[in-house]
């Protein structure tokens, strides 16, 4: 059996622009609904929703049956035992949250590579090996496994040059909530004064060879980014679609 081709990776790497969308509801029935939608990626949310483990591996079964869409798992956090679950669980595309530095950039990549280039526990028959049908998996993974950080800090877009350097890292996502809050906008996500900083963001991980990654569920913004050159860009999350789309139909009928 062969190890399954990561159509996301390849694609950012050969700098063609990514359309996802972000999921925060923990249920593999709507995320069957929405990997079916025609988006490149879809966002599995462990950091700020109440899935784990199990409820992502049930979600990753659910997407399998619509390869044209990339299941990517951001986890709750930079940490080798987190990584390790979730990579065994077959995940081949994480966003890792909370990268401000180099050496965090570092040991994330660590976190995902077999010794002796990191420090990934190996496992037997785990989902990501087919249950030891993929010969040689050990050997081959790192070819598909794509590794994004995710920069949300004044510390960390300083340092966006020193993190794309870092070898293994394909992508560096900024998220603009978290960026506001760190720059004293907490609760907002479109500060004009904070919105260039996201913009010359994007150009420098571009200009440094990495692909960038952002969130936003406002399409002039979603527009701005892909033309600054974002190259994976969610433009929405099934939660907001659901809330404010049945607000929506309520009012309607409500007045």
């Amino acid at each position: 059996m062969e190890l399954p081709v990561n159509a996301f990776k390849h694609a950012i790497a050969a700098g063609r622009p990514q359309i996802g969308l972000w999921s925060s509801i923990p249920s593999n029935y709507s995320v069957e609904i929405i990997a079916g939608a025609g988006f490149d990626w879809i966002l599995l949310d462990t950091e700020h929703t109440p899935n784990d483990l199990e409820s992502v591996l049930s979600q990753l079964q659910a997407a399998a049956g619509y390869p044209d869409t990339t299941a990517i798992v951001r986890v709750p956090w930079n940490d080798q035992v987190v990584l390790k679950r979730y990579l065994d669980a077959g995940v081949q595309t994480v966003l890792i949250p909370f990268v401000s530095s180099a050496d965090e950039a570092r040991a994330a990549v660590s976190y995902t590579r077999y010794p002796p280039k990191g420090v990934r526990g190996v496992g037997g028959t785990t989902r990501a090996t087919r249950f030891g049908r993929i010969r040689d998996y050990t050997k081959l993974v790192e070819r598909e496994l794509c590794v994004l950080v995710q920069v949300e800090t004044k510390q960390g877009l300083d340092n966006i040059e020193e993190i794309c350097a870092v070898d293994g890292i394909d992508g560096v996502f900024i998220g603009p909530a978290d960026l506001h809050a760190s720059l004293g906008h907490t609760g907002e996500t479109a500060n004009p004064e904070i919105l260039p900083l996201i913009d010359d963001g994007i150009r420098r991980i571009r200009k440094a060879g990495k692909a960038p990654g952002v969130l936003t569920p406002a399409e002039p913004l979603a527009r701005r980014w892909l033309d600054c050159g974002a190259l994976f860009v969610a433009v929405g999350a099934d939660a907001g679609l659901l809330a404010r789309g049945a607000e929506a139909l309520a009012q309607r009928f409500k007045g």
